[in-house]
């Protein structure tokens, strides 16, 4: 037995799996992103409703309409409803972005230290990175209306500006994608603090530009 031989076939089998693994991965369709823009109305998104319209229209427009959007949006509750918890809208997971990279496997690991959001991973639907502190100008801030465990926030005033209806008066618990900058929780993805407002311009004020957070509800 000549274990020369072997070796050729081993390393083609190692490269032709190391293929199929990179074509897995690169397969993986785009069920995670953030608004490229905002609904241009601050805080106003037209309700949960309006808000998961968004993000269809966007992911249409790079090829993922075939699969059920989600805006990551809690809402207080209103009219004889119960509250809306952004964790209890989006599916189970797993999801990936624009660059095939697995963000969260499930709703668990996404509201864990183990998820992998980061500036470099927090894509919007384009693939693109989405400016961050440090940037001109910063659009850290994503709207959320969300507690750390992605339930809605909860304090002494309504932190969803009017559950998605308000471009004035009110405040919206935001988000840092890029995972720094200041407030309570100054590292956390979906609830660093409270903005300024909910106009576009208060978003912009306190560095944001009304992004928010879309899944894949697979």
């Amino acid at each position: 037995m000549k274990p020369v031989y072997l070796v050729p076939s081993l390393v083609a089998v190692f490269c032709v799996s190391a293929v199929l693994v990179s074509a897995a991965r690169q397969q993986q369709p785009l069920s995670f992103f953030i608004t490229s823009v905002g609904a241009g109305d601050g805080a106003n998104l037209g309700g949960l409703e309006g808000a998961d319209r968004h993000c269809q229209s966007l992911a249409a427009a790079v090829g993922a309409g075939s699969q059920t959007w989600r805006a990551y949006l809690s809402a207080a509750p209103a009219g004889g409803q119960p509250a809306v918890h952004a964790r209890d809208r989006i599916g189970s997971g797993p999801w990936f972005n624009a660059k095939g990279v697995q963000v969260a496997a499930s709703v668990d690991d996404l509201h864990s230290d183990n998820n992998k959001l980061s500036k470099e991973n927090s894509l919007n639907e384009k693939g693109e990175v989405v400016n961050g502190r440090g940037d001109d100008p910063n659009r850290h801030d994503i709207m959320t209306g969300t507690g750390l465990d992605g339930r809605l926030a909860t304090g002494e005033s309504n932190l969803t500006c009017g559950n998605w209806s308000s471009n004035g008066e009110g405040s919206a618990m935001v988000g840092h994608h890029d995972r720094q900058g200041g407030g309570a929780n100054p590292t956390s993805w979906n609830a660093a603090h409270g903005s300024r407002g909910c106009s576009q311009a208060n978003l912009r004020a306190s560095g944001g530009d009304g992004l928010f957070y879309c899944f894949a509800a697979r």
